[in-house]
């Protein structure tokens, strides 16, 4: 487990290193969440009962899951973002012309969070969905974000996040990223050439307010084998440049 600090508690991140081990593993019991974490039987079904109790975990058949009560939690965060009222309908036009998966974007604490995904009926299943956390140097959304943070900002997340590696084409070089970002401003959109995940590339754009500060971003995954002849690639970037600034639109008069 991880050590605690004076400002962390570290019964609370017992708790949260309980409920990520049960939706990791797709459930568990009471010894495997004991010897995963490495704690007692008896803290181990504490943590357990307590969260049942709250209905944020339920027994089935001797193994705890992950309960529905996330789904309210979801859903209030989720609400926080006008973003995401005014985008899902543009988001689910643009999967359905394509004919790929499309998602939505927002930051908090410069990791990517996807707010919503839908897909069209060629798209692919990939290893992320609504609720998942990305990062942002690897990926179309990410990049188009990054490329519209003012200079601070974005000198603030290279020196705290970095620019691991994903794959073998993840851009790892602090000046060959920066001309990406910059090629991105002047274009107007961001591609991601398997940074993340190999056999995947997916064209981002952000979405802006009126003055330009970025909400987030939106984004069309395509397998690499497929790309050319779902939809010409040079299209592609015309499409996603137009839902986002759609969104835009949606987002200020709404």
């Amino acid at each position: 487990m991880t050590a605690s600090t004076p400002s962390r508690i570290q019964s609370v991140e017992t708790t949260f290193e309980v409920l990520e081990y049960i939706r990791d593993n797709e459930g568990g019991g009471v010894t495997d969440v004991a010897n995963a974490l490495s704690v007692s039987k008896s803290t181990a079904h504490g943590h357990l009962s307590t969260l049942t109790s709250l209905g944020y975990i339920v027994k089935l058949d001797g193994t705890y899951r992950i309960g529905l009560q996330f789904l309210e939690l979801g859903h209030h965060a989720r609400s926080r973002y006008n973003l995401y009222e005014a985008a899902k309908s543009e988001a689910d036009q643009l999967a359905q012309t394509t004919g790929e998966r499309c998602q939505m974007m927002v930051v908090e604490d410069f990791r990517g969070v996807y707010i919503y995904q839908t897909a069209g009926e060629k798209a692919v299943q990939t290893d992320s969905h609504i609720g998942s956390t990305v990062e942002l140097h690897c990926t179309a959304v990410g990049k188009s974000y990054l490329a519209s943070l003012p200079e601070a900002e974005l000198e603030r997340y290279l020196n705290e996040v970095g620019l691991t590696t994903r794959t073998e084409y993840t851009i790892t070089d602090r000046e060959e990223f920066l001309a990406e970002l910059e090629k991105i401003r002047n274009q107007g959109y961001a591609l991601n050439l398997e940074e993340r995940i190999a056999g995947m590339r997916a064209v981002g754009a952000p979405i802006l307010t009126e003055n330009g500060d970025v909400l987030g971003a939106i984004s069309v995954s395509v397998p690499t084998t497929r790309i050319e002849e779902t939809v010409h690639e040079s299209d592609l970037p015309k499409q996603v440049q137009r839902s986002a600034r759609v969104i835009t639109i949606k987002t200020t008069y709404s």
